[in-house]
């Protein structure tokens, strides 16, 4: 029997699992696929016996990175009958309604489909994705006329548009892949949709700040500076290639003042972190990369109904 499902990649956040997860799934018949890459064997163990407690199914992977993650749950996903997927970072907090009418217009439409994001207190974290290819620069509160990504934080879409994009691309550890899936569905033909009536609420710093500033983790800082670069390796000709690498340095610069200016008294940590990502995405870019998936790749999910024939 066809399903829907929920796929959340779980690092070491299994009480951010039981908070918002659990509460986004109850009273639906959504399969729930966790897949857990954290760091620790105590975080697994927590996260694996949560699953069993609530009826979840629990994929442990190696750390490659919130793309590999979130393509390994399609997989799961669909090998389990999934027709319509949602993405859904632990740290989101989704009704189950709010759910359901995601997944339902990823049918009806065959989009890729995302929330208006707010935070706590009510202010927009993320309401369209815009890209301004010439800075190099994008903003996630922006003209509700142009979308050019959609928040990977809380994403739905059929699994036959997933396969068909071949789904995130694992080469972003973390970051940007959500951009580059916004330019490869629009090239495809997928519409972008932002259902402005259905938000989310996400929990500022659960994920990614340190806890009692404003700080963000090292991964952070690295890997929007690479992410980036991998970006314009990916869909950029050489000239805006080179625009994107000198203006790297200040790029890095505003990416490290996110944490603010009094996180630098502790030590230069969020500043090697982003001199090291930049570098790391300087070097990815010094060619053309191809776009994904691989020309002759397999599809990264089975066909619609191809789960259920087997």
């Amino acid at each position: 029997m066809p399903v829907d499902a929920v796929v959340v990649v779980n690092h070491a956040s299994h009480e951010l699992l039981a908070r918002h997860l659990a509460a986004t799934v109850t009273g639906t018949d959504l399969l729930v696929v966790v897949v857990d890459n954290s760091p620790r064997p105590r975080d697994t163990a927590a996260a694996a016996g949560l699953c069993a407690s609530r009826g979840w199914l629990h994929v442990p992977v190696p750390n490659e990175g919130f793309g590999a993650g979130v393509d390994a749950g399609l997989r799961e996903a669909a090998a389990h009958g999934a027709q319509a997927v949602l993405v859904l970072n632990p740290d989101l907090a989704v009704t189950p309604d709010a759910a359901l009418g995601l997944l339902a217009t990823a049918r009806e439409r065959d989009a890729l489909v995302a929330p208006r994001v707010d935070r706590p207190d009510g202010r927009p974290w993320f309401t369209t994705g815009t890209l301004d290819e010439r800075a190099g620069t994008t903003r996630a509160v922006g003209d509700r006329a142009r979308v050019d990504w959609l928040s990977g934080a809380c994403l739905a879409a059929t699994t036959s548009t997933w396969s068909r994009l071949g789904g995130f691309d694992p080469r972003y550890f973390l970051y940007w892949e959500d951009v580059d899936l916004g330019r490869r569905a629009t090239r495809a033909g997928v519409p972008l949709v932002v259902r402005e009536d259905v938000t989310a609420v996400h929990d500022v710093g659960g994920t990614q700040s340190t806890a009692g500033s404003r700080r963000k983790s090292d991964t952070y800082y690295r890997e929007n500076c690479r992410g980036r670069l991998v970006f314009a390796a990916h869909h950029l000709d050489a000239r805006l290639r080179a625009r994107w690498v000198l203006g790297a340095p200040g790029y890095a610069w505003a990416v490290v003042l996110r944490g603010g200016r009094r996180q630098l008294l502790r030590g230069p940590r969020p500043v090697l972190a982003a001199i090291g990502g930049t570098l790391a995405g300087a070097w990815y870019a010094r060619r053309s990369r191809p776009v994904w998936p691989p020309a002759g790749s397999a599809p990264l999910v089975p066909a619609v109904g191809a789960a259920d024939a087997a």
